[in-house]
């Protein structure tokens, strides 16, 4: 299995990244040749790793053969590589996965307000990445870009659903924050504490966010997308349930009955009540967290809350993968 790493481009990034960069990386993982020496995908500082996350071989040769593509998206404050084991497990099982790191809103960089505000423009970040990859002399010859599918974990989520068409309504959120201040998406987010729903409301009408702020209905839609398949989806009330019904694609969403940060209540089941192409998996004792990478010991002991689970996080891994599988097998292949 190969992974490998480029930067595409996109103008709002420059205004979610803290140094302003329009850089968005991303990270390739592909069926690659047999034979290929691979390294384990730790996430933490150098012999010190917090997180595993499968594992892979850089710059290995791709398979022969066109392989069906999935973007992947991951959670407030994530990355590309937190998200690796499923990146990793779908990449075996012949699919190319497409992940980035969304600016200003992920684990290695630092995190922005504008980042964490305008999450529609993650959506921008799939479709750069995507195009780049297709633009890769190395990869191109083994994609089918008429196979697409769209992948996303909580604020993933909520981007794969911007790019599969749905179009958000920020006073939709905003009014629901009212109604329900202490729904879990309405909350400050462990990822950065500080920022509660008031700061985020005064930092969108100021004179830099409010501009894009008011590009937040647009059409983001990703050309060719054939299904979508979303883990603990958040921030789904900013979605009017006729948007949501408008998508044509099948939507499978996993989520755990225990999730406190984006409950199945107020995000994934009002998914299913809105568009019966979707389905829901509701996984018992399963929490928010759970869909992250596996911690190491060292994790467990410095992370602390992302680390704690009451389920088996590798059969809620398994169960996430085999549901995938199960949908784009159907819908992609």
């Amino acid at each position: 299995m190969g992974e490998t790493h480029g930067v595409a481009h996109t103008p709002s990034a420059a205004v979610r990244d803290a140094g302003h960069s329009d850089n968005v990386r991303y990270t390739v993982w592909y069926p690659s040749q047999p034979g290929v020496e691979e390294q384990p995908l730790a996430i933490g500082p150098p012999g010190e790793p917090l997180f595993v996350a499968g594992a892979s071989a850089v710059d290995a040769p791709a398979a022969p053969g066109r392989w069906p593509v999935l973007l992947l998206s991951h959670g407030n404050g994530g990355s590309a590589r937190m998200m690796g084991w499923f990146g990793t497990a779908l990449a075996r099982l012949g699919y190319v996965v497409v992940a980035v790191d969304h600016p200003g809103n992920n684990g290695v960089d630092a995190m922005t307000e504008a980042g964490s505000i305008l999450m529609w423009n993650r959506a921008d970040d799939l479709a750069a990445a995507w195009a780049a990859v297709q633009a890769d002399p190395a990869l191109a010859p083994h994609l089918d870009a008429g196979r697409l599918g769209l992948v996303g974990y909580s604020a993933g989520g909520f981007t794969a659903l911007v790019a599969a068409g749905a179009r958000p309504d920020k006073s939709r959120l905003a009014a629901f924050c009212k109604a329900s201040p202490k729904d879990g998406v309405c909350l400050p987010q462990a990822e950065n504490p500080e920022l509660t729903f008031e700061r985020r409301m005064a930092a969108a009408a100021t004179p830099e966010l409010a501009p894009w702020v008011g590009k937040s209905a647009e059409d983001r839609a990703i050309p060719s997308v054939r299904a979508v398949f979303l883990m603990a989806p958040a921030i789904v009330q900013a979605f009017e349930p006729s948007e949501l019904a408008q998508l044509q694609a099948p939507i499978s969403v996993v989520v755990g009955e225990a999730d406190a940060i984006a409950s199945a209540a107020t995000n994934s089941t009002m998914i299913a009540e809105a568009n019966g192409n979707a389905r829901v998996q509701v996984l018992p004792l399963v929490g928010h967290y759970d869909f992250l990478a596996e911690c190491t010991e060292l994790g467990r002991k410095i992370v602390g809350t992302l680390c704690e689970v009451k389920a088996d996080k590798v059969e809620t891994h398994q169960a996430a993968i085999q549901q995938a599988r199960l949908l784009f097998e159907a819908a992609l292949r």
